[in-house]
């Protein structure tokens, strides 16, 4: 079967739905939120929770950017280590940000339960796998750095590492039993449904065109009507467009392309992931594998599907799913889709001060967790008049000089990468850090 390459897998089997209509009036609320992913969802969902009046604007569908596009790892904590986390806030801010993420997953399925999600979740843990032998010294630091703040974290020899993956190109694997995996499409709409049972409303195809900061508040207007508001959220992080009175923070523009596959026959359901956790590997040039609820193996890894070298990607996402599982070679893929990712130079997020809002991006590849502790801890430090509630110090702004230049590096380095495994007719395991 040919994949479908214009509606992604998780777009094929969402069970969530949320009928939303597009802003036509002028309104006024407590507090605006733009963008309908996981942050501004979760926080129009705890805004509303509290009692706010708040309007949600989406440009697209809810879950249309990154968060109906990732992986849907449902990962604790940042990419960064504790230890280079507090080496950039401070040991007192890095420390609480560690702890505030650690529970993020936890949160993440509470969430699910309480509003009855269905988004497939499923909370095995997840093993961050060494893609070569070098690939270990990155997981034990990872491992005393995590254990040393209390993680519940387990590092894996390899020869238990292959039995849980399934595979033998894995050289051991760092264990997190508190992470998991979920359907990410879903649980962006069905944060969008939870958030307007409890009384936010929300508008669909309601891109925003422009934002005035008045005396008393926010006006921020549609194609179809105005929304006046004290407070304001910025949540559109990667998929920001352009608005007149608002300057988009720069950011670092990666792209992540996966594909899935058929679902599995029975035998080699019961030896690939048989506990079906999440993977990713240690690589530079970094790569990812799960299954879905029907026995899909999603498959993916950085680069874009948008450019001509897109053939090299492809071909490598084969190869590349042969050299992990071998019995795959031949099985069919049935979608592939892409997204980006939005990264800060130090890989952790970002919160400007607004002055009665915030803005809030980066989270460098991990959305899910974050997003929904951010945007919860966003909506409560405006309606209860308190930023200490916020996760991390705000910041007055972020400037990133030659932001794109540095996305291209990370596309580059994808792409020849990529190259590299087809010249050799395998994928490379010593060419990554």
């Amino acid at each position: 079967m040919t994949p479908d390459r214009n509606r992604s897998l998780w777009q094929a089997t969402c069970r969530e739905g949320l009928s939303a209509t597009a802003l036509q009036d002028d309104v006024s609320a407590d507090l605006v939120v733009v963008g309908g992913g996981y942050t501004g969802c979760s926080a129009a969902l705890r805004a509303a929770e509290l009692g706010a009046d708040v309007r949600l604007l989406e440009a697209e569908t809810f879950g249309a950017g990154g968060s109906g596009r990732n992986v849907g790892l449902v990962n604790a904590g940042l990419w960064l280590p504790p230890a280079e986390i507090n080496a950039t806030l401070g040991e007192v801010n890095g420390a609480r940000l560690s702890t505030l993420l650690a529970a993020a997953p936890a949160a993440v399925f509470e969430v699910i339960k309480t509003h009855q999600i269905d988004c497939e979740p499923v909370q095995t843990g997840t093993l961050h796998c060494a893609h070569a032998h070098s690939g270990l010294k990155d997981l034990q630091k990872r491992y005393r750095q995590l254990t040393a703040i209390g993680a519940p974290v387990t590092l894996l020899s390899r020869g238990d590492a292959i039995a849980r993956v399934g595979s033998d190109a894995v050289h051991g694997a760092l264990f997190d039993p508190r992470a998991g995996t979920i359907q990410p499409l879903a649980y962006a709409i069905g944060l969008a449904r939870a958030a307007a049972a409890q009384g936010a409303k929300l508008h669909a195809n309601s891109p925003v065109v422009g934002i005035t900061h008045e005396a008393d508040g926010w006006r921020v207007s549609t194609p179809g009507g105005t929304v006046r508001a004290r407070h304001l959220i910025m949540a559109t992080n990667a998929y920001t467009l352009p608005i007149t009175g608002y300057a988009t923070p720069a950011t670092i523009p990666v792209s992540y392309f996966q594909a899935a596959t058929a679902p599995l026959p029975a035998d080699l359901a019961g030896q690939i992931l048989p506990q079906a956790e999440g993977c990713w590997d240690t690589g530079l040039i970094m790569s990812s594998w799960r299954r879905d609820r029907a026995g899909r193996l999603i498959i993916g890894g950085m680069g874009a599907l948008s450019h001509p070298a897109r053939s090299i990607h492809r071909n490598w996402l084969r190869r590349k799913l042969a050299v992990m599982f071998p019995a795959l070679t031949d099985h069919p893929f049935e979608a592939e889709w892409a997204g980006k990712i939005a990264m800060t130079t130090e890989h952790i997020p970002k919160i400007i001060d607004l002055g009665q809002g915030f803005v809030c991006f980066g989270y460098s590849g991990r959305g899910i967790g974050p997003g929904t502790v951010f945007g919860r801890r966003m909506a409560e430090a405006l309606i209860h008049g308190d930023r200490s509630l916020l996760p991390i110090p705000v910041s007055d702004d972020h400037r990133l000089p030659f932001a794109g230049v540095r996305g291209a590096y990370y596309e580059t380095g994808a792409t020849l990468v990529h190259l590299l495994s087809e010249r050799v007719g395998q994928t490379p395991t010593t060419t990554d850090q």
